[in-house]
């Protein structure tokens, strides 16, 4: 998967996430969880974009982080949605856990990649 693809797969994760809160019925509760969710999958797909600018290996290391600990935390919080049994398109509920837990496969696995490249712990 080419880089533009995968800025492009982030962007969509994080678009098609925010289309599945909004047609969350709205309580105080599922704000707090929205709110979370919604900067978590966001950040998986801005943060991305700057590893794609980042500077050195180091630097784009460390920003590949950032975002496979935001592609973990959205995994997270889509859970909490599916434990708490939330009134929601479960389809695609299950399609964002799905989205989301292969990409962080492919984060940790490139992260992984880049270590042992340069002999990185």
């Amino acid at each position: 998967m080419t880089k533009d693809q995968l800025k492009k797969r982030t962007k969509d994760f994080s678009l098609n996430v925010f289309k599945f809160l909004m047609s969350l019925q709205k309580s105080k509760v599922v704000d707090v969880i929205s709110y979370q969710l919604f900067k978590s999958s966001s950040s998986v797909a801005s943060n991305y974009r700057a590893v794609c600018r980042g500077k050195s290996s180091s630097d784009f290391l460390n920003k590949l982080k950032i975002v496979d600990e935001e592609a973990d935390e959205s995994l997270f919080w889509l859970e909490f949605i599916k434990g708490l049994e939330i009134q929601c398109d479960k389809d695609e509920l299950e399609k964002l856990i799905n989205e989301s837990n292969e990409l962080v496969a492919i984060f940790s696995s490139a992260i992984k990649t880049i270590k042992e490249k340069n002999n990185l712990k």
